[in-house]
């Protein structure tokens, strides 16, 4: 459990820097070290988070572009419950890996995407599918609005996974998938939860020429790849 403290701490900073990275950081090592809390705990942890964001950097919501990234995510959510229900932990784990993955290589390439409609409504369901299945649903989003200011970046997508999470916990209550086992758990988390967002202080006035980018494409990337070896080896 000290382990996923760290790594929770580690992504509640990184998130309060840059707007997402606890899913990013924190669901390879629970998946690893306690897969049992995949995804219900994390998205607790996903749900608490963005609150103190939006304390901070409430007026700079961007809802007209949460409107259409909603309406492909609600549907998507039902999706991504079912996919947790009928699947197993390994293969939970094997998927996380690849949307880190995936996610990784989608920035170093800085794709730009459009701020249109359809590119929101299409984000916004891989989120809902990734972020109730594997704890990880920020990147789709994220890299709609990467082009943003960071304050715009960080309270849109800190409202997104606030409503977000709560889908999801609502269609994995409903699945079965969700009980006291997960809950309890994110109690014990949530000091490292909000000792990482008071150290994003210091990260905000360091993220200057893509270092700490760099580094956190490092992290997850050596995370996917350990997650998903493990995983096949069984």
């Amino acid at each position: 459990m000290v382990v996923l403290a760290v790594a929770v701490f580690l992504g509640a900073a990184v998130q309060g820097a840059i707007g997402l990275g606890l899913g990013l950081l924190a669901a390879p090592v629970a998946a690893l070290v306690a897969p049992e809390l995949v995804p219900g705990t994390l998205l607790w942890l996903s749900m608490l988070l963005p609150v103190f964001t939006l304390a901070r950097e409430w007026a700079h919501v961007d809802w007209w572009g949460l409107r259409w990234a909603f309406a492909g995510r609600v549907p998507a959510t039902v999706l991504g419950a079912w996919i947790v229900s009928v699947s197993s932990p390994r293969v939970l784990s094997v998927v996380v890996g690849l949307v880190i993955l995936v996610a990784v290589a989608l920035t170093v390439r800085t794709i730009r995407l459009p701020m249109r409609r359809g590119v929101l409504a299409v984000a916004g369901a891989v989120s809902g599918i990734s972020g109730t299945a594997t704890s990880i649903g920020g990147p789709p989003l994220a890299l709609v609005y990467q082009g943003e200011l960071g304050p715009r970046v960080r309270s849109t997508l800190g409202m997104y996974f606030l409503i977000g999470a709560g889908f999801s916990l609502i269609a994995l209550t409903v699945v079965g998938e969700l009980g006291r086992a997960q809950i309890v758990p994110a109690l014990g988390l949530t000091p490292p939860l909000v000792a990482g967002f008071a150290a994003a202080s210091a990260l905000r006035a360091f993220v200057d020429g893509g270092r700490l980018r760099l580094a956190v494409m490092a992290v997850c990337t050596l995370s996917a790849v350990t997650l998903i070896v493990r995983s096949l080896a069984g």
